[in-house]
């Protein structure tokens, strides 16, 4: 079976040959028909290859094994390499719509023949297949660089099938849209290049963990007898496919210092078994399983939190009644801005209906919380 880094390059190379070949092809048809539109396309088409060599570059530096400066390993520079590519489809957009407004200004006559419609058809028809396998094998593995590329090579599809349908309306009407045309194409390129900028950028900065990944983390975690609940997941992006997490745990209070260690090595290896998530850190709640006075204080405090809107969940409640203190988390959702408002009501009310307890409370944040 073919690593990663293999898959990443092969297509890579395969669409880099495809969109030489294709722009080769159109701008003999660009300069033969006079068509800025064709032009502009086999332009893109060498932005394209250029995409694919930057790709195959961010895979093997993102390949290399970690060291001491950086111990992480090098995977963020795919990240930093589809960042390039959308700059490269931005730029490409740009100077497109400056030659299309210049056309439209100064308008030249162009001259389509059946050859013309024919190569630009096929070519449709090419990207179409080039761009669903590209983006196919992106997400397959998991690469932001294939998917931008697969993503621009089905646009450029579309674009090509505009210019197609230019020709034939000059052919039938004589009415000339090429101007207008590549000035709607650059546009288009732009608002992709931007898109496509934006959504590496949120990556490069941190966003919430994959949901379906926190699911089967806490899946694991939660296979385990001992573990009555798994929380403040933290999820450390790395690059594609490389983690590294930290998470609490709440266990029963009987249990000893040799038992929590070796559940919390046991949950390690199963994570990174099952998740190839490398667990560096757990955290550990107790949980009062031998007063049932206590037991139903907790669930008193909890139907207390759980009242009050944008409270997510509580967890980690511990009460001694040796120091009659009481702690627990509260998470409340990130898409309020006054967290630290509710949060204080909430303690208000338990420390009203429990006047002489100390209460020891923290302001949760859910980091695989997603946006609406």
């Amino acid at each position: 079976m073919e690593d990663r880094e293999s898959q990443i390059v092969k297509t890579s190379i395969i669409g880099i040959v495809t969109n030489i070949v294709l722009s080769g092809f159109k701008v003999a048809v660009g300069i033969v028909s006079n068509s800025i539109a064709i032009i502009l396309d086999a332009v893109n088409n060498l932005s394209d290859a250029a995409s694919s060599i930057i790709t195959i570059v961010g895979a093997k530096l993102a390949g290399k094994k970690p060291d001491i400066k950086h111990p992480y390993g090098y995977g963020r520079i795919e990240y930093l390499s589809a960042l390039v590519i959308s700059m490269i489809i931005l730029y490409a957009g740009i100077t497109s719509l400056r030659e299309s407004i210049l056309k439209i200004i100064h308008p030249e006559e162009t001259n389509y023949t059946l050859p013309t419609l024919i190569i630009v058809a096929v070519a449709v028809v090419v990207k179409i297949i080039l761009g669903t396998y590209v983006k196919s094998v992106g997400e397959k593995i998991n690469s932001d660089s294939l998917i931008n590329s697969g993503e621009d090579a089905r646009l450029d599809s579309v674009i090509s099938a505009s210019t197609l349908i230019a020709a034939i309306i000059y052919i039938f009407t004589h009415i000339s849209l090429e101007a207008y045309l590549g000035a709607i194409i650059s546009l288009v390129i732009i608002k992709s290049g931007i898109g496509m900028a934006r959504d590496t950028l949120s990556k490069i900065l941190g966003e919430s963990a994959d949901a379906k990944l926190v699911k089967e983390i806490k899946s694991e975690i939660k296979k385990f007898n001992e573990v009555k609940g798994a929380y403040d997941l933290i999820l450390n992006d790395y690059g594609p496919d490389t983690h590294t997490a930290s998470v609490h745990i709440e266990v029963q209070d009987n249990l000893d210092a040799n038992d929590i260690d070796k559940l919390t090595r046991e949950i390690t290896e199963q994570v990174h078994k099952h998740c190839k998530v490398a667990l560096t850190a757990i955290g550990i709640y107790s949980i009062n399983t031998k007063d049932e006075e206590i037991k139903k204080m907790r669930e008193e405090v909890t139907r207390i939190i759980l009242s009050h809107d944008f409270v997510l969940q509580t967890h980690g409640f511990y009460y001694d009644k040796d120091t009659k203190a009481m702690r627990f988390d509260v998470v409340i959702s990130l898409k309020v801005r006054n967290r630290e408002k509710i949060y204080s009501e909430i303690i208000d009310e338990i420390q009203e209906k429990y006047k002489d307890v100390k209460i020891n409370a923290t302001l949760d944040t859910d980091f695989t919380e997603k946006k609406d």
